[in-house]
């Protein structure tokens, strides 16, 4: 059986792309080197799911459940706010740029799609949804004791007009992205 790693997601449009951008140059330049895998510019996105090992075979009917979900849930506005750390700022793992405005909106949309996969036989994930951009992901938090990582974050408005399906091949300079399929709202004006 032939599989994908793959995962569902949001893009940001090209001025917020570019915007966090500065801020992960801003970010980069006060840590060591080599302290955080940043994300590429052209990568960043909002993961609505983790889906992993996919089957091939399976990729028309997830398509079609999140064509489904998308004519239902989206466009929704919501907006760029702020520079946080998963867990927490003490001992960092991830670094994220975080959003408001209609949140509940984008986390219905993604409840919906994650009740669509499991009428396809995939389990519902049991953690919570904390929607962000990932900006980095820390490699040794020792590093970066003493660090104080702080950046201004414009607070750009974000359009969420489609979900893309996407294919991510680890290689040992990092993830290559692929989106498969783009499920888009009927209604995007």
């Amino acid at each position: 059986m032939k599989t994908i790693r793959a995962f569902l997601a949001v893009q940001p449009p090209p001025e917020v792309a570019q915007e966090l951008g500065r801020v992960i140059q801003h970010l980069s330049s006060q840590v060591p080197e080599k302290s955080v895998r940043w994300v590429k510019p052209g990568q960043i996105h909002i993961t609505l799911r983790f889906l992993g090992e996919t089957a091939v075979s399976e990729l028309e009917a997830i398509y079609q459940a999140m064509d489904a979900v998308v004519q239902c849930r989206i466009p929704i506005d919501i907006n760029l706010k702020g520079l946080g750390f998963f867990p927490n700022a003490r001992t960092p793992r991830v670094i994220w740029a975080g959003l408001d405005g209609n949140i509940a909106e984008l986390i219905a949309c993604k409840r919906d799609l994650d009740l669509a996969l499991n009428s396809l036989g995939w389990e519902l994930e049991k953690r919570p949804f904390r929607p962000h951009f990932t900006l980095g992901r820390v490699k040794d938090a020792r590093k970066l004791r003493g660090v104080s990582m702080q950046a201004e974050v414009k607070e750009l408005a974000v359009r969420v007009t489609a979900v893309h399906f996407i294919e991510s091949v680890l290689t040992r300079q990092g993830p290559i992205y692929t989106t498969r399929h783009t499920s888009c709202s009927q209604t995007q004006s």
